[in-house]
């Protein structure tokens, strides 16, 4: 069975805002190796539209530093899933719409073959955790305080304690600490 893999951008108070804190290269870098190790990703509404059309469009202008660009490479060449109630209609030949039977169509894909699925963002994988979905957690976590902004995980629900166990951790360049847990079923 495919992987679900949750990657995320936080602070060390917890804050998972992307424009509160810098874009270091070794953090695309890092993201861009996990991308490669993953075929589809999904998204809820909001994390797709941060995602595509950009990233597609830098991919395709080499728009940016190298170590973007390389990143926008990798995604645009992903299948894509959007989970959303109020989109209709995507105007991107990779993407896909879920509406609705999140559980049942998640774990369709995950049985299909083909590379780990990657997901990021904060409501969508707050509610693949609580479905019991999401099979590793990548946090990056970066050497700032924000004091402010959306906090990871506020908006879950579970109904007993999530147990993970650590898999990896490294410290990239940055100083940004990454810190990779399976969960324990």
């Amino acid at each position: 069975m495919r992987k679900l893999i949750y990657g995320i951008n936080i602070s060390l108070d917890g804050c998972c805002d992307h424009t509160k804190f810098g874009g270091e290269k070794d953090v695309h870098d890092y993201f861009r190796e996990l991308l490669e190790n993953a075929d589809l990703v999904i998204y809820g509404r909001k994390t797709y539209e941060l995602m595509v059309p950009f990233w597609p469009q830098v991919a395709e202008a080499q728009s940016m530093d190298k170590t973007s660009n390389a990143f926008a490479k990798v995604f645009a060449g992903l299948k894509r899933i959007v989970v959303s109630k109020t989109i209709d209609l995507v105007d991107d030949q990779h993407t896909t719409i879920i509406h609705d039977n999140l559980k049942e169509e998640i774990l369709k894909l995950k049985q299909q073959p083909g590379k780990a699925i990657s997901t990021g963002g904060v409501e969508l994988p707050a509610k693949l955790i609580e479905l019991g979905l999401i099979d590793e957690f990548h946090l990056v976590v970066h050497p700032v305080i924000v004091g402010q902004g959306r906090r990871l995980f506020t908006e879950m629900n579970l109904p007993e304690n999530l147990g993970l166990k650590l898999m990896a951790s490294d410290t990239l360049s940055s100083g940004c600490i990454v810190l990779r847990y399976e969960r324990i079923t």
